[in-house]
């Protein structure tokens, strides 16, 4: 399988595991050529450009796409139309028309769009995943899902106050698909209404709480952005409350947070007893460039917790290029989860009034 990749921060990460897991990458992009010395190492054999056309020039089964947050969906149309497949990375588009033009894209494109929605698979909402796909938890009725990081207020103020960075020009609702991915995936609902809140009123853009509420009928609350208290499991914490029991990721240190409490009030069971567990997740190992839990199949080198979501990602999106597989996050609820931090940003402005998310369930 041989892949191009554009985007060179994130992208340098993503291309060295798909080395890793068996695919060639051909050719790389970034506009700042400085980047390009520092990956001639990672990436030997590897082409460098600093315009992602040029890859065009070369025979391609598929592209990474690890650019700016708010610059995906052009590039990703144009790759679509000459049957190159797509992964893009955090967000899909930057608005509900850009949105449908992407999934039009897609339908009459011979390739595929997979999101790189990694948090999807990251150990803690796999074993969520795994509580309310046989019914422990009962009907969803609430959940919960944080992204959050704890830099310092200069760190922040740095980022976000750049107007040359993306972090500075995009709305504080916009990049949220790392907790509404995650919600959509364990609830298998779409969203259908937002209101947005800054943390803060006297720092409104480094953090905000979203209020969502699903197909379902269930709720979801999200916050994201600058707080401290960052969540060790990869800046991720998710929470799940349903008709019959609690389970939710770890509020602890270390390897710790990566696990899922699950509890269950006496009345649930059988057995009259509240049960109230710690569920950690199994090591999952490296092997022949495919990934299976130990003890269930070839032992081969473990794969570092934070890094599983991201090699679940790419096997999955290996699968759909070589195999004809689904992608495992398909663009319709990719664009939905993007187009929930879209709504949020009117419902900020908005003082935070509810504001529908468009329905791209059948666009």
């Amino acid at each position: 399988m041989r892949i191009g990749v554009i985007g060179l921060k994130m992208g340098l990460y993503l291309a060295t595991w798909c080395r890793r897991l068996g695919m060639e990458v051909v050719v790389a992009c970034d506009r700042d050529a400085r980047l390009h010395a520092g990956a001639r190492d990672a990436l030997p054999g590897a082409a460098f450009t600093e315009r992602w056309e040029d890859l065009f020039d070369h025979r391609l089964d598929a592209v990474v796409l690890a650019n700016d947050f708010d610059a995906h969906a052009p590039l990703a149309m144009a790759f679509l139309d000459r049957g190159v497949h797509v992964l893009s990375e955090a967000a899909a588009c930057v608005d509900e028309a850009e949105g449908r033009q992407l999934i039009d894209a897609v339908d009459r494109s011979t390739a595929t769009w997979s999101f790189a929605e990694n948090y999807v698979f990251h150990p803690h909402v796999r074993l969520l995943r795994d509580a309310v796909g046989v019914g422990e938890v009962g009907r969803v009725s609430l959940i919960e899902a944080d992204y959050l990081h704890g830099m310092s207020p200069d760190a922040v103020a740095a980022l976000i106050g750049d107007p040359g960075h993306w972090r500075g020009r995009i709305a504080p609702t916009a990049y949220c698909t790392h907790t509404v991915s995650p919600v959509l995936a364990l609830t298998g609902a779409w969203p259908v209404e937002v209101s947005a809140f800054p943390v803060d009123e006297a720092d409104p853009r480094s953090a905000v709480v979203m209020a969502v509420r699903l197909s379902s009928g269930a709720l979801a609350v999200t916050r994201h952005g600058f707080l401290q208290g960052e969540p060790d499991s990869h800046w991720s914490w998710v929470s799940v409350r349903g008709s019959r029991a609690l389970a939710e990721s770890v509020r602890g240190p270390g390897e710790r947070a990566w696990s899922v409490r699950f509890r269950a009030e006496g009345w649930a069971g059988p057995d009259g007893q509240v049960r109230d567990v710690e569920r950690v997740p199994p090591v999952l190992t490296l092997a022949e460039g495919r990934i299976a839990a130990a003890g269930t199949g070839p032992v081969g080198e473990p794969v570092e917790r934070a890094a599983e979501g991201t090699v679940l990602l790419l096997q999955g999106f290996r699968d759909t290029v070589e195999r004809g597989e689904p992608p495992l996050v398909p663009v319709r609820p990719g664009v939905a989860a993007t187009l929930v931090g879209v709504a949020g940003a009117e419902s900020l402005r908005s003082g935070g009034r509810p504001v529908p998310v468009p329905d791209v369930t059948g666009a």
